[in-house]
């Protein structure tokens, strides 16, 4: 069945204004609509879009836990924990268009008088009648003929029933996002809490992955339906998606080991035990060519607005000083090879800035209380496009590591020094 269905109308890119700011898709039973990261820059075709809608999925998935999947309601409500199963929804899709529109279906066993194939041979002794052939006095038997074991489709059987009742319900929910049709109608099936006894039996008696994935995703499915059968409404993502900039970011740039250069504190007590207190935790460590680079991921809208109230505070800009002091001076690094950073998305192909490429320069932080004479006193302002991060936090992110490299080091090569205060503009 097809649907006439403008997929871009149902996409929405975040401002981070008035509350603008979940990431994710919130639907119900007549409509539902995605909303991307504040930079984000949706593709030309319905079928791009499609895409990124999945990967969209696919980057929540993997960087937010149930904790973090929570709806802001209003002042006088809780906040709404988010757990409708996406994964098993869209495993239930993607296995039924991998298989191009054909549900599960299981082979019953059968038998068949062949020439060829592999005989099943107790059935063949007493099924099939063998030559005697006789030479050099001996006799031996021959079979022409065999019993072999064959599978015929059984599209009865409760379980693709089942299969049917999932694909549709899956396709209800989410399956327009990414094809133009849904498939008809499921038929009579078992009801809900039947049909999770009937896929528990299967998942124990299973042992084909694929097919277990599908069993595993569909029970997941029936169980959410059958403890949200009174809510029309379903949604996936968080509010909160800075936290999953900054484990992009880490993922993209950063070190796993890098605790070392947390700078930690403690109280010396008069009386009892010293007390240490939590280290300053920078958010990533970059390692590139022998240098060093802090970077602080800030999911902030100044690379959309271009308001310099949208840019990070003291409090930021002073810490982010402290980790390169530490550095420099407990770690032994070098001047030239430590640099600080923040990291702020922005939109490539629209920006106030002129930018081209998808990490660009800004700007920089510095302190009045400092000369700004050393490279990390000098925090350099960097806007990553929201759509490239995206897509680029897998595989080797070396040519990423490269770009952000050169975009931070660009400005301070010039050895310019910029004044100690700055003035204010009038």
């Amino acid at each position: 069945m097809e649907r006439d269905i403008d997929i871009r109308k149902h996409c929405h890119i975040n401002t981070n204004e008035d509350g603008d700011c979940f990431v994710g898709v919130k639907a119900d039973s007549d409509d539902a609509i995605v909303y991307f990261p504040l930079g984000y820059q949706l593709p030309e075709t319905d079928a791009e879009i499609r895409t990124d809608i999945k990967h969209l999925f696919q980057v929540l998935s993997e960087f937010t836990e149930k904790k973090d999947r929570v709806i802001a309601m209003n002042k006088f409500e809780a906040p709404q924990s988010v757990d409708f199963p996406i994964h098993a929804y869209l495993e239930v899709i993607n296995y039924y268009l991998a298989k191009g529109g054909q549900y599960y279906i299981e082979m019953d066993p059968t038998y068949v008088t062949s020439a060829r194939g592999s005989a099943h041979w107790p059935k063949t002794f007493r099924n099939q009648t063998p030559l005697i052939q006789q030479k050099d006095g001996v006799s031996s038997i021959i079979y022409t003929q065999f019993t072999v074991r064959s599978v015929t489709p059984n599209e009865t059987k409760l379980i693709t029933q089942i299969n049917k009742f999932c694909v549709y319900e899956s396709f209800e929910k989410l399956g327009w996002l990414y094809v133009s049709y849904k498939p008809p109608s499921p038929g009579p099936h078992p009801d809900i809490k039947t049909s999770i006894t009937i896929i528990n039996d299967k998942l124990m008696h299973t042992f084909d992955d694929k097919d277990k994935r599908l069993f595993k995703a569909m029970k997941d499915m029936l169980e959410y339906m059958d403890e949200k059968t009174s809510e029309k409404q379903f949604y996936f993502g968080t509010d909160n998606f800075e936290g999953v900039w900054e484990k992009l970011i880490d993922r993209v740039f950063g070190e796993k080991d890098k605790e070392k250069y947390f700078p930690r504190t403690r109280w010396l007590l008069d009386y009892g035990k010293y007390k240490e207190k939590r280290p300053l935790l920078p958010d990533s460590i970059m390692i590139y060519n022998g240098k060093y680079y802090v970077l602080d991921a800030k999911y902030y809208k100044y690379g959309w607005t271009g308001n310099p109230d949208d840019l990070p505070n003291a409090s930021s800009i002073n810490k982010q000083i402290t980790y390169g002091e530490y550095i420099h001076q407990n770690q032994g690094v070098t001047n030239d090879s430590l640099f600080n950073a923040f990291i702020m998305p922005y939109n490539m192909a629209k920006n106030l800035f002129g930018l081209k490429e998808t990490v660009g320069r800004i700007g920089e932080a510095v302190g009045d209380w400092k000369s700004n004479k050393l490279n990390y006193e000098r925090i350099q302002g960097i806007v990553v496009d929201t759509r490239y991060l995206m897509y680029h936090y897998t595989g080797n992110p070396m040519k990423c590591k490269v770009k952000l490299a050169e975009c931070i080091e660009a400005v301070l090569s010039k050895g310019e020094v910029p004044l100690p205060k700055a003035t204010e503009n009038k």
